[in-house]
Formats: C-alpha cells, structure tokens, sequence
C-alpha cells in the first residue's frame, strides 16, 4: 500500500509531479483506481434507496479520480512520448475503456439513476442536478445497457478494438512525421526562404547530425516553406511528403488506411447494435444539431454563400500565376502563390509581420484582454513540469483570490503531437468538501525560439493562442462545482467551441494588436498604417478557405451518416465531396484521410461541422460587444456568467439565449468572413 500511495501518479493534494512520472508508475496507478472505484460501485449498485449524496456524489467521486490519473497519462503521451510511455498508454487505454464499457452497461446503477429520478426528491434537486441524472441515463443508452448479453459482449469488444484503432492512428501519424526528413544540402535551393527560417532548418541539421538544412513535417517548419521557397519542384517534393503521410504512398508500416476502414466498420456497428441507422445519427445524440439531414443543410447553405467568392479567390489567383510562369495552379503553389499576392495586394508578409510578435508581448497582450474583460491578474509562477520549455501561470480576481491556473507548453518538437488543443488537468469540483481549483493544459505547435533570440510568433499562430486561451478559459472560469457539469463537461460537442472562436475575435483589435507588439529591431510598436493593411487582408481568400472547411465537414459528415466502406472506397467519397465544394483541389494521390485525426482520433468523428457551427455562435456573441464597446465589462461579465461559468450545467442554446437575448443566427457569421455584400 505505501508503494501505491508514493506513486507521483496518485498525489491529489498537490499539482503533478511531471518529472517524477515514469512508464512504470502508469499501470499501478490505473490498477488501483479501477480496482478501488469497483469496490464502491459494487456497493452503489446494492443502494436500496439511492440519493444524489449517497449514489450520484460518490460514483462523480470514482470518475474524477480515474480522469484525474489518466488526463496526466495522455497529456505525457501527447507532448513527451517515447516507446516506453506509449507502450503503457495504449495497453491502459484499453484497461480504461473496457472499465467504462463495464459502467455504462451496468443495469443495477441504472436502475438507481432511474429510481432517483422517479422519487419525488427529484423534483427539489436544482437543474444542474437534474440535467447531470438525464445525461447519465443517455450515457447508459449510449452504452448499451439495454442490450442482450451476447450483445453487451460484442458492443465492449467494439469499443475495445475502437479504443486500439484510435491510438494507433495517432501513434502512425506521429511516426509517419517524424521518419521525414527534408535535407537540402545546396544553398541555392533556399532561395525565397527568410533568413530565420533558414537559420532553424540549420539548427535542426545540426541536432539531426546532418549537413545543410533540414526541414520537417511539423508546421512551423512545413508551412513557412511552402509560403516562400521559390523552387516548385521541392515544393512539390515536400507537398507529396505532407499530403501522403500515414498512408500506403509513404511509409507502409505507418500507412492508416486499414485502421480507418475498420474504425468506420466498427463505428457503423456500434450504431446498429444501438438501433441508430448509422454512426452520426448515435453521436448526434450529445450535440445541438438534431440530424445529419440538418448538419449537410447547413454546410451545402454556407458553401453556396462561400462559392461565388471563392471562384471569384482563385481567379484572381490563376491570373496572378501568369507572372510566375504558371499555366495550372497546382497544390503545391497556392501557399507559395497566395503569400505573394497578398504582399502585392496588401504590402505586407506573413513574414515581416512575424517580427513584430515578440512570446513576451503577446502574452501581455493576452493577459490584458482577460483583464478588461473579467477583471482578472494573470501571473506567473513555478512548479514541476514535463519539459523546459513549459511555463505555469495562476489566475486571480481582484481579491487576489485564486481562480485558475494552467500549464503553457508553446514549441513543437519531436515526440510531440502536431496541432494545438487545451486539455483538463484538474477539474474544479466539491467532492471532497473543498472546491478545487481547476488547472487547464494549453499546448501549441509554435516555432521554438532561436539561439540568443526570443520566440516571435505568426499572426496565425497569435490567432491560435487566443483560441485555445478561449477553450481554457471555458474550463477555468466555470463556476460549476458538480463533476459531471463542471467546466467544458457535459458542454455539446458542437458548441464547446464558442468560447475559444469568440476570442480570435480580438486578434484584429487595434488597441489589442497595438498592446501587444514590438519590432525585433526598432522595438516599436505595430504602426497603424500596417494595422490596416492587416485588417484588410482579413477575409483574403475567405471564399477558398471557408469551401476547405466545409470540404473536411461534409466530408465527415457523409462519412459517418451514409457511408458504406464494404461498397465503396472512403477517398472515392472525398472526391465527390470535391467535386461538390472544393475550388482548389488537390491530386489525387493526396490522402488527406489518413492524417485526419480530428474524426479518427481527435473525437470530432460525424463532429467537425462543429468548428463553423460554433463560429456562427461566437461571431453572433461578439458582434454584441461590437455593437457596444469590446471592452465592456459589463457584457464581458454577462459572457463570463452566461456562457463560460455555466459549463454543461444546462444546454448550450439557453446559455447563449441568456447572454444574446436571441436565437442565434447566421448573419455576423457572413459579416466577418466578408461572404455578404
């Protein structure tokens, strides 16, 4: 036992001890908390007369000390892993799925949901309450608790299996990335490189133990080369690399095209031992949108918003290309093409604008923006971390009082997964008679800093941090002490996005932008005139890239909704999916799919509509501090109370209802994607 407890995995009175957490500790720590959780659920179930506090409480109490062990696990598994820390991530993420594969499909514990909710006591619980026994009794439809037992044991194999697939998605992916390297070894094919990113490919040689530069599939390394590098034919190279990664054209050993038949096979039988007609119809059951029918109705009603100015995007493109010597625009110029017509169109690069971004005075900028708004101090401070790259910072209201806090780990590097996302560390409850703090995760994929020079960011990348500042702030604002219902939990899939789009809203705010940067040389502030010109580069190409998202969300959508793989090939459905939406399309060796892990291993699956879904919310929110004054505090703190500290407390529709005294609608949405006249 005093072996078990000293595991840094099973400390609760402290934040983690990332640097003491080994592989080892991983499967001891997950055994003990299964193991402990179904001893008391084994008495819970056995409750002749249960209660919210003396059933409900006590199971919350069993999820979130399983979430709090695991979220550390995946979190380590995500941004520092090795094979030892994958091995016994994978072979636990089974032991977890099977553990609530089990839970949900316990008919006693059922029984005692459904007998609190026929009890007269019922109707003196609070809506939070009452809304925490409706979801959990979904989550055992969901879970198969009604099936027949030889059902009940195929519908846990599938999960099993689906649990298998997912992670190895991710694990192909990852290792797909990281077995490219782009080696140039002659200076000459450099040329329209900035010298900085030059200068990173060269430390990345260095530390490869290579000659000349090195180049990766990571995005601060890909993107700015297929932006600037002159030579077409190593873009090409370097487009095939990216756009076939995981896939039988590179790397067979990681190619993911059998993990994402068989996921779609599995998914579309969990759906039918349920009696969903297919995968979506089942996972619409958590999201605002009611029906497959109304996701593709609304998707198809923005495409054709979005078509005329797209088609009117890629003319201006294709004519552009003339210059460039340029008959077909293929995908492997409209980065490289796009990023010159805009410094022609606008007088400004991606690149030049970089260097006014400084980590330092972002994150002030940042910071400041949350204290405007909520009246909040963000400070930093230290603690054990898994990297040092990683910073801590606490977050007070003007009492000084503790609120948030949250992890910042802002660089890619090897072993990291790509993208960026927040995550729950803690989550604020009163399980055990003492509210918790809640503690967020916020990872990016950001250029590292050079040496003896600071990280400076793009634009796109400020735009990301706001972003998933957002998401963190939905976790660490909630004011919900019920588990369940705290924070981001129990939020609709399709809306839990509103609060992390809402703040990319103030990355083209003057008096945001101005507090927030610094010349790398001159230290001056962004003039005022370049501001403009940044403002009026806004919705560039938004035609293009509104159709992209609509392309990868109807793409999901269909895929999960009427997808038949016995009958057809999943790439044969993105190309008619193409042939409906796309203006800039790709070739069709491209295996987009194979890296998508948003819907494969990201849990956006027959979800990532959400993404425009929710940007409808966010820019119908914030168009009403437009309307008054960005800063105000007092619809900053209607949004704080309505939206962000109501968690999954009641449905999203009557959080945002509450904070706009409407039904959202699509308006503000057109407005600032610049698709109306």
């Amino acid at each position: 036992m005093n072996k078990i407890m000293s595991n840094p995995l099973l400390i609760r009175n402290k934040l983690p001890f990332f640097s003491k957490i080994k592989a080892e500790h991983i499967t001891p720590a997950v055994g003990f908390i299964i193991q402990e959780n179904k001893k008391i659920i084994k008495k819970l179930s056995l409750l002749k007369n249960p209660s919210w506090d003396n059933f409900v409480r006590p199971l919350e109490h069993c999820d979130e000390r399983l979430s709090r062990v695991w979220s550390q696990v995946s979190h380590l598994n995500a941004v520092v892993s090795d094979d030892n820390l994958r091995k016994a991530y994978n072979a636990n993420a089974i032991k977890i799925s099977q553990y609530y594969s089990e839970l949900s499909q316990n008919d006693k514990l059922q029984s005692n949901f459904l007998k609190i909710r026929s009890h007269l006591s019922f109707k003196l619980l609070n809506k939070t309450r009452k809304k925490i026994i409706e979801d959990e009794l979904l989550n055992f439809k969901l879970g198969g608790v009604q099936l027949a037992a030889e059902k009940k044991t195929q519908f846990k194999k599938i999960k099993s299996e689906l649990t298998k697939l997912s992670s190895r998605f991710q694990d192909n992916v990852l290792d797909s990335t990281n077995s490219f390297l782009f080696n140039i070894l002659d200076k000459c094919q450099l040329k329209g490189l900035p010298s900085e990113i030059i200068k990173v490919a060269r430390q990345t040689a260095s530390q490869q133990k290579k000659d000349g530069w090195v180049f990766t599939l990571d995005f601060p390394s890909y993107i700015p080369f297929m932006q600037y590098a002159d030579s077409r034919e190593l873009r090409e190279k370097f487009y095939y690399a990216y756009a076939t990664k995981a896939s039988e054209l590179s790397t067979k050993k990681f190619d993911n095209t059998n993990v994402i038949n068989k996921t779609l096979k599995l998914r579309q039988s969990q759906a039918i031992i349920l009696g969903y007609a297919n995968y979506a119809e089942m996972a619409l059951e958590t999201k605002m949108a009611k029906s497959s029918k109304e996701i593709i109705s609304f998707l198809r009603r923005l495409a054709r918003k979005a078509m005329p100015y797209a088609k009117k995007d890629m003319q201006e493109l294709q004519k552009f290309a003339a210059n460039f010597e340029i008959s077909k625009i293929e995908a492997w110029d409209v980065a490289y093409l796009s990023e010159k017509l805009k410094q022609v169109k606008f007088d400004f690069s991606d690149n030049e604008l970089k260097k006014y971004f400084p980590k330092h005075k972002v994150l002030s900028g940042l910071f400041n923006v949350i204290k405007q708004l909520y009246d909040l101090d963000i400070q930093r401070t230290k603690t054990d971390v898994w990297h040092r790259d990683v910073e801590f910072y606490e977050i007070r209201n003007k009492k000084h009082q503790l609120v948030g806090q949250f992890y910042l780990d802002l660089y890619a590097r090897k072993n990291k997964r790509g993208g960026a996302w927040m995550d729950e560390a803690i989550c604020k409850h009163n399980l055990e008679d003492l509210v918790t703090t809640p503690v967020a995760f916020l990872t990016c994929n950001f250029s590292s800093p050079t040496k003896n020079k600071q990280a400076y960011f793009t634009h796109d990348e400020v735009i990301t941090l706001f972003h998933e500042f957002g998401h963190g702030l939905h976790h660490m604002l909630t004011e919900i002490e019920d588990y369940s219902v705290s924070g981001i939990k129990g939020v609709e899939w399709d809306a839990v996005e509103l609060p992390s789009q809402f703040m990319e809203n103030f990355c083209w705010n003057w008096k945001v932008i101005q507090d927030m940067t610094e010349h790398e040389i001159t230290k001056k502030t962004l003039p005022k005139s370049f501001f403009n010109k940044l403002v009026e580069s806004k919705n560039f190409q938004s035609g293009i890239q509104t159709l992209r998202q609509i392309e990868f969300a109807l793409f999901d959508i269909l895929l999960h909704s009427g997808f038949n793989p016995k009958q057809s090939n999943f790439l044969c459905l993105l190309e008619k999916v193409r042939d409906e939406v796309a203006i800039v399309r790709p070739p069709k060796w491209n295996r987009f799919p194979n890296s998508f892990s948003h819907i494969f291993a990201g849990g956006y699956a027959a979800g990532y509509y959400s993404y425009k879904w929710a940007e409808l919310l966010s820019a119908d929110a914030f168009d009403l501090f437009e309307e008054k004054n960005i800063f105000s505090k007092r619809i900053g703190q209607s949004f704080r109370k309505e939206i962000l500290s109501r968690g999954g407390s009641r449905p999203a529709l009557e959080s945002f209802m509450a904070f706009r005294g409407r039904k959202p609608n699509i308006d503000a949405l057109l407005r600032h994607s610049g698709l109306i006249n």
